[in-house]
């Protein structure tokens, strides 16, 4: 009868570990069956949304072109100003050409020309002889005229009117 323990006792105990290795891969198993179910939901959920899209993309109507074509408004008279450097008058003459892609816009823009052509004024005349005769100083004078007719287009007319300011001819002498 001992022999039968003994023999019962190892059955028992090659038993037990077999079922905790079966209940171990059991749950490893829904694990793994949870994790792929909620990618797949997700991934479908997703994917939905953007063939949903795709269908009301295709069923509108054509796209407009990104970039409009441009218009340049040339502003006439060319702007002369004067200033001094070391005791000496200087002169500056400047043709402005306005880069715009809404006719619209600019029509509304037009309007406060005289609002716009004061504010170049003033910033050219406000300049250093120095610094405008490097490329340099010429390129940062065409920024600052750009950011200031901008400006000027954001508080008059609500948008960014005009793309840039562009300097068909420059002369200091």
């Amino acid at each position: 009868m001992a022999k039968k323990d003994t023999a019962q006792d190892s059955v028992s105990a090659e038993v037990k570990p077999a079922g905790k290795l079966k209940l171990i891969i059991v749950i490893v198993v829904a694990l793994l069956l949870a994790v792929g179910l909620s990618v797949g939901g997700t991934w479908f959920f997703l994917n939905k949304g953007a063939v949903q899209s795709e269908v009301a993309t295709e069923s509108a109507e054509p796209a407009v072109p990104v970039k409009q074509v441009a218009i340049y408004e040339e502003l006439m008279p060319a702007f002369v100003v004067n200033f001094t450097h070391n005791g000496r008058a200087r002169y500056m003459q400047v043709s402005v050409a306005l880069l715009v892609r809404d006719q619209v816009a600019l029509d509304a823009l037009k309007v406060h020309m005289p609002v716009l052509r004061n504010r170049l004024v003033m910033l050219f005349s406000g300049q250093d002889f120095e610094t405008l005769i490097t490329p340099v100083g010429k390129e940062m004078l065409r920024q600052q005229a750009t950011a200031s007719v901008q400006e000027l287009a954001q508080q008059e007319t609500g948008k960014l009117t005009v793309e840039q300011v562009l300097f068909t001819n420059l002369v200091l002498q």
